[in-house]
């Protein structure tokens, strides 16, 4: 990457594991400058700023004044309050997914970032790299996209469910393969907590094509994959493996090809540092983030349309994830 002229000052709120791997991005980021963490926990925040010799805050706000750019890396419920408070103090926001944890307060986000003309991001990263594959590309639409993503159960991001947690990055993948808008959705779930932690949804579009979704926080093993089914073949991606099957007559690439793309990291190999040099290049250059904002609001007005759903059908197993 060709160094930038302007450093840019960067914090990090949510001393977590997503916001470690947001700091290492900074951190290493040419023309970047790491300024500070905010958590909550003070001696969570401390002890990351100590990794990274920066400065820790208890409170985010009295980190604003000393950066140009944040990653919002808290949990989910506080990402509409935090956000707008960043924005309405002039700063660009790189925002984890989900966007928001309802719509009430991704439409504020939406509002200031856009009565601002500021750069709002968020972490659905995972596109960078369906796109880098090729899947974006031709125009032929799917018939069915069929994901998986189950892991054993892990305390983080459980404030939110398991489909605002996992679920919604094949969320946000299928509207990009197929933009049409929503027709049925159905939904089951289980529990393990207070929140739904394993939800199977099957979604069908207007145009009939069909999103079948599982997402579980409660299995024995690991697995994720996608099958994009075409009228002329079939697309299998085991992303835990790497290994890849496609019986269409398109062209894709390997996942896991190495390399820098338009002079940023390989989106195959380090989406999130694909993502963070994508949010950075936006702010660098007075333009709006390539995850359009309300893209992210219509993955999760979805989200909540399959919690919607779940409630629906087993309305006595579950309780209000708002």
């Amino acid at each position: 990457m060709t160094e930038p002229k302007n450093e840019l000052r960067a914090g990090v709120i949510g001393a977590g594991s997503f916001g470690r791997l947001h700091a290492q991005k900074y951190a290493n980021m040419p023309g970047v400058k790491l300024v500070g963490i905010a958590d909550a926990q003070h001696a969570r925040a401390q002890t990351l700023a100590n990794d990274f010799n920066v400065t820790a805050f208890l409170n985010w706000r009295a980190m604003l004044p000393h950066v140009d750019v944040v990653t919002i890396a808290a949990p989910a419920r506080f990402h509409g309050e935090i956000g707008v408070g960043c924005l309405n103090q002039g700063k660009h926001v790189f925002i984890e997914k989900p966007l928001a944890a309802n719509l009430r307060e991704a439409d504020a986000l939406i509002r200031v970032a856009e009565g601002r003309n500021l750069v709002l991001h968020t972490g659905h990263q995972e596109r960078f790299v369906m796109r880098h594959l090729g899947l974006f590309d031709g125009n032929v639409k799917p018939l069915k996209i069929e994901s998986h993503r189950a892991a054993p159960f892990n305390p983080r991001n459980t404030d939110v469910s398991v489909v605002l947690d996992l679920m919604i990055h094949d969320i946000d993948l299928a509207h990009q393969l197929d933009p049409s808008p929503i027709a049925d959705v159905q939904a089951s779930e289980r529990m393990m907590h207070a929140r739904s932690d394993e939800v199977s949804a099957l979604v069908t579009l207007e145009d009939g094509m069909q999103i079948d979704l599982f997402a579980s926080r409660m299995a024995d093993a690991r697995k994720r994959f996608m099958r994009i089914t075409y009228p002329d073949g079939e697309i299998y991606i085991d992303f835990l493996t790497r290994e890849m099957t496609n019986t269409t007559p398109r062209a894709i690439k390997a996942l896991g090809s190495e390399g820098a793309v338009d002079g940023l990291p390989c989106p195959s190999t380090d989406p999130l540092g694909h993502g963070v040099a994508q949010f950075l290049r936006a702010v660098r250059e007075g333009r709006q983030s390539v995850i359009a904002p309300r893209e992210a609001r219509r993955a999760l007005e979805t989200a909540l349309m399959i919690l919607d759903a779940a409630k629906a059908a087993a309305p006595q197993k579950r309780t209000a994830y708002a």
